[in-house]
């Protein structure tokens, strides 16, 4: 419900688990299973370790305005007070697409799902780099569900 949207300013914090070593530059992301139903894991880089860093189009603030415009509180949580932040992790690729959208921190399903409805209509990014090449880097976005 677009009515009910307000501008909110959002904080919005970038990081990334290491799978083996709090040290590591990478880590390792689910990004679905093979056809033997193997899990497939993508390796991307923690936000932290690259040298330049992915950014929305526009920086920060372009992010926060851009949740807020295409954020549609759902009517039945809205109805029910349900509010709060889901927190979702996504890969920033050598591209600027964003993929492997995932809920971290979940509030509701309905919110969860509007978060990942919002996350992936993300234009492309600038990308992460290392050494002046584009590297895939794991983001952590928080978006807020206020009435």
């Amino acid at each position: 419900m677009k009515a009910h949207t307000i501008l909110l300013s959002i904080g919005i914090s970038f990081a990334c688990a290491a799978v083996f070593d709090a040290k590591a530059q990478t880590c390792r992301v689910n990004s679905g299973y093979s056809a033997n139903g193997c899990v497939n894991y993508l390796e991307v880089y923690e936000f932290d370790y690259v040298e330049v860093k992915p950014e929305f189009p526009g920086g920060g603030q372009s992010l926060v305005n851009f949740i807020n415009d295409h954020r549609r509180y759902p009517a039945e949580a809205y109805a029910r007070g349900v509010e709060g932040r889901v927190t979702c992790s996504f890969v920033v690729n050598t591209d600027g697409s964003v993929s492997n959208i995932k809920v971290i921190k979940g509030v509701e399903n309905s919110l969860n799902n509007e978060a990942i409805r919002i996350l992936s209509k993300m234009p492309a990014w600038s990308p992460g780099k290392i050494e002046d090449q584009p590297v895939p880097v794991r983001v952590i976005c928080a978006v807020p569900f206020r009435k």
